[in-house]
């Protein structure tokens, strides 16, 4: 099995490291290969709506989305992990998301997500939630863990000592693991749920 995990921090060996690096720890003693993808400092660009995807079926601008949308496409799980600021998630981790889920067409249905957030103190409840609008508009289901999945710290290790938080970050691999292995036991006895030709609504009439 294999997890994607993109961390948006653009601090290499900071706290949203931390937190990432317990999550590899724990998935390679249960057998899962992570590739972790840090993109905080790259210069990613947000979506322009060129709609160039639909005939390419990948982003026209080729840089590290379409790297991770080929890793994705073979995963059984994708992990989105970011710092907080504002409240929010990282600005580069959001237009790398924007862009992966828009334009990698594969079918995403029950892959599993999971979103980390790290803060010094607030906003990591609600950075929890952006990101994990994306798996579920996606048919993905969300693994869970002991807590919201938040890792704390101000300077650079300081996550190191956030004891709660590096074990919700393991329970969160455990349980995201058995989730996928559980996942593909029943496509191989039940196949994916039937889907039904997407009906569109607009709002405006």
């Amino acid at each position: 099995m294999k997890v994607v995990i993109i961390n948006g921090s653009p601090r290499k060996g900071g706290n949203t490291s931390i937190a990432v690096n317990e999550l590899v720890k724990t998935f390679e003693a249960e057998g899962v290969e992570a590739k972790v993808f840090q993109i905080g400092s790259n210069a990613v660009r947000g979506c322009v709506a060129c709609g160039g995807c639909g005939e390419k079926g990948k982003c026209v601008v080729d840089d590290v989305v379409n790297e991770i949308a080929e890793e994705f496409k073979t995963a059984d799980g994708l992990i989105a992990a970011t710092p907080v600021y504002y409240a929010s998630a990282n600005a580069t981790l959001i237009a790398c998301l924007d862009r992966l889920f828009y334009s990698a067409k594969f079918d995403k249905t029950m892959k599993v997500g999971a979103s980390v957030a790290v803060a010094r103190r607030g906003g990591c409840s609600a950075t929890f939630d952006e990101l994990n609008k994306y798996f579920t508009i996606s048919g993905m289901p969300i693994a869970s863990s002991q807590y919201w999945n938040s890792v704390h710290g101000r300077f650079a290790g300081d996550a190191e000592k956030d004891e709660e938080g590096l074990q919700t970050m393991r329970t969160l691999a455990r349980n995201m693991t058995f989730l996928m292995k559980s996942i593909a036991l029943g496509k191989e006895q039940y196949g994916v749920p039937e889907k039904e030709p997407w009906t569109a609504t607009s709002f405006i009439r």
